[in-house]
């Protein structure tokens, strides 16, 4: 059965979009291609239909990685859609989960670095406003939690 994966940071062009990018990089180096969907969303809606940023981009391009997507915003109806919700840090898990007043799908939503096998932060920092530095920074911590998300799913 295929597994669809959101991945939500605050607007879907740095965090979130690096996060698909990778995971499907992964999946797709082990030949899992036909069991994940992943796509990605922001829970602003300031950057709906940009590019992954430019800086993130930049910083994938030096790993030998193109990142693809269009930002979009997170909406109620893909809480039902998706099977698993990974949040990047707790403000984004706060918005995801104030969109499910009953409460009906909390257990679907995580939290990124909850799959991290190697680095030890609780949040994806949000490079947005930093240096380069800090998109290498978040590439390589979104590796190592992709990377352990994806242990944990296949053996499920």
């Amino acid at each position: 059965m295929t597994k669809k994966l959101l991945f939500v940071c605050l607007g879907n062009i740095c965090r979130s979009p690096a996060a698909e990018n990778i995971m499907n990089h992964l999946v797709e180096k082990q030949g899992l291609g036909d069991q994940f969907i992943c796509d990605s969303a922001g829970t602003g809606g300031w950057h709906v239909g940009a590019l992954p940023d430019r800086r993130m981009r930049a910083a994938a391009k030096e790993r030998g990685l193109d990142f693809v997507g269009s930002a979009r915003q997170f909406e109620a109806m893909d809480l039902r859609e998706f099977d698993l919700i990974l949040a990047m840090d707790k403000d984004n898990y706060r918005n995801i989960l104030a969109l499910d007043p009953q409460r009906k799908f909390t257990d679907k939503v995580k939290m990124m670095c909850d799959y991290c096998e190697t680095y030890t932060d609780k949040e994806v920092p949000d490079p947005y406003y930093g240096g380069s530095d800090g998109f290498d920074y978040v590439i390589d911590l979104l590796f190592d939690a992709c990377g352990g998300l994806l242990k944990s799913l296949s053996q499920k």
